[in-house]
């Protein structure tokens, strides 16, 4: 059931209950479970925090729990599947979901008992009507000859059997009745269900509740926008829809900045100041050196095709046109002259005019912690995923959603610096990957898709395992292949993605993307037909993952499953 009165319905409900916080390892996730960890501070409501990775945590997670709490509160995850029907449980149990997954399951949004839906109403969700999916078949009218009894004895002979001959027509309309209803009822719920994409960031959703009771903050309102951000990064989001939520946080930033003004000026020292930026599309290059940033940002790598000689020479050409010297684009940031600093962006949007990159600026915000520290959104949401994926040390992923939950409070800078140094490797790793790709030809068209296997072996392989990495990759990897393939065709086709995941037993994971197109409507069909594949071949997969579209794959079985994806979708 959609909550219609998020205050009244959820938070007047738990907040003299004690509560289990199931969260998804995913930036948004984390925003959202920081804006609920707050609300939650503030009126010392007693909770559990509990990471899950995939459908199986989940479940451990609710079978450990379910003795000791009646509420569930579940962030980024339960909402695209029957909720009950997988975990099971007591009657008063109930379930508060606040998921951008999409489409919604059916039965969750007409189940008015347990399950709660913390999701925005003005969201294009496109739900059946009850009736088209759940309504009884029972022919209306009883039965057809009711008037017509009487004495069958007394009955000539041929009216008895043109009496017989009507009953069994009326029996076959019923049949068939009933077997067209199952079927549109089949096919609603297919067109319903056959895409995959998501909807408003669970940490704006959040904040938005915080902002109705008037305790929303400026710590609150800068993780609603990582929330947002991270939608953005990894490309969840339509670019429309990026920019409309960016529109409605501009105003909270506007409302909180007038109102705290004294305050700043006051504690300036230690105050924070979010700001509304048009900044540029290049990933950490605050934190980096400005040529490192061009080389390693998915706009400029595709742009300029970077992984071929030729790709180098437009960048150099680029850097002279901007007339910055190679000594000052090599260095850090923080270390070019100022005078450069200060007109930097209105030259590289110049110069980028020039070669074809007119979207070079993005609206996004930045956010200052007293004189010193400025962080963009993009640079949190980067450092965040890095060390909630991080594989440098033998770390649970438990370890490593706490540190990741810690890089978003300021008071901890430390872990946020370090966690961009993280982001930096892996961006590193991702470029370096799609100029293998690229230039070895790893990129194969199946027909109806594009299709890239990483080989065990592969520098930086383990990473790839992880899925906010591999849709990154995934992104970078599409982008440009389609700027730098002459196959037309070629350049509007969805990719699959595999790469190693466990060598002891065998497996892989596989990710499928849509489209790279400015028109893309960013969803994606793979969650279903990797289902279809798996079940039409008897193909030894795991669909774990929240994210339909990425699953776990026995290796021996890897090619059957491809030509049957084929299959599907020619």
């Amino acid at each position: 059931m959609f909550v219609t009165d998020i205050r009244k319905e959820f938070y007047d409900i738990v907040v003299n209950q004690r509560v289990a916080l199931l969260v998804s390892l995913d930036v948004d996730a984390l925003c959202a479970c920081k804006v609920l960890q707050a609300l939650f501070h503030c009126d010392q409501v007693q909770y559990t925090l509990v990471p899950v990775k995939g459908w199986q945590d989940l479940g451990t997670a609710f079978l450990e729990h379910k003795e000791q709490f009646r509420y569930f509160v579940l962030i980024n995850c339960g909402a695209n599947v029957d909720l009950l029907e997988t975990l099971q449980p007591e009657e008063e149990t109930i379930f508060f979901i606040c998921d951008t997954h999409r489409p919604v399951d059916v039965v969750n949004v007409y189940n008015d008992t347990q399950i709660k839906l913390l999701i925005k109403q003005d969201d294009d969700l496109g739900v059946p009507s009850y009736d088209d999916i759940f309504r009884d078949d029972e022919e209306e009218g009883g039965d057809q000859d009711s008037g017509n009894e009487s004495d069958g004895s007394s009955e000539p002979s041929g009216k008895r059997r043109r009496n017989g001959e009507q009953e069994t027509l009326v029996c076959c309309m019923q049949l068939c009745q009933m077997f067209c209803s199952v079927v549109n009822r089949r096919e609603i719920l297919f067109d319903y269900e056959q895409y995959e994409y998501h909807g408003t960031a669970s940490a704006v959703v959040l904040f938005e509740l915080a902002w109705v009771m008037s305790k929303d903050t400026k710590d609150m309102l800068w993780w609603a926008i990582i929330g947002l951000t991270d939608q953005w990064v990894h490309d969840r989001i339509t670019h429309m829809k990026y920019v409309t939520d960016i529109a409605a946080l501009q105003r909270h930033v506007s409302r909180h900045n007038h109102c705290n003004e004294d305050e700043d000026n006051s504690l300036s020292i230690d105050c924070m100041r979010i700001c509304f930026e048009y900044d540029l599309r290049l990933s950490l290059y605050q934190h980096w050196s400005l040529y490192e940033s061009i080389c390693n940002s998915c706009y400029t790598l595709s742009t300029f095709k970077l992984w071929s000689i030729q790709g180098q020479k437009k960048l150099q050409e680029f850097l002279a046109d901007m007339g910055l010297p190679l000594k000052q684009v090599r260095q850090k940031f923080n270390s070019m002259d100022i005078a450069i600093k200060e007109n930097l962006r209105d030259v590289i949007e110049e110069s980028s005019n020039k070669y074809g990159m007119k979207d070079i600026r993005i609206q996004t915000f930045g956010v200052h912690f007293g004189f010193k520290n400025k962080f963009l959104a993009t640079d949190v949401v980067h450092a965040a995923a890095a060390l909630l994926e991080s594989v440098e040390k033998d770390e649970s992923g438990t370890d490593n959603f706490i540190k990741a939950l810690d890089c978003l409070s300021r008071s901890n800078l430390d872990q946020l610096h370090r966690g961009i140094e993280l982001a930096k490797k892996k961006l590193m790793a991702i470029q370096q990957t799609v100029a293998s790709c690229i230039c070895t030809h790893l990129i194969l068209s199946q027909g109806p898709f594009l299709y890239c296997c990483l080989m065990e072996g592969t520098p930086d392989v383990k990473l790839f395992s992880k899925p906010l990495a591999l849709t990154l990759l995934c992104k970078y990897l599409l982008k440009s292949f389609a700027r730098s393939t002459r196959n037309k065709r070629c350049k509007i086709l969805p990719l699959v993605m595999a790469a190693p995941l466990d060598v002891e037993k065998g497996t892989v994971i596989v990710m499928g993307i849509p489209p790279e197109c400015e028109t893309s409507d960013k969803k994606n069909f793979f969650g279903r037909a990797f289902e279809k594949a798996a079940e039409s071949t008897s193909s030894r997969t795991l669909h774990d993952n929240f994210d339909m579209s990425i699953i776990e794959l026995k290796m021996q079985d890897r090619s059957k499953f491809l030509d049957a994806l084929v299959t599907l979708l020619s």
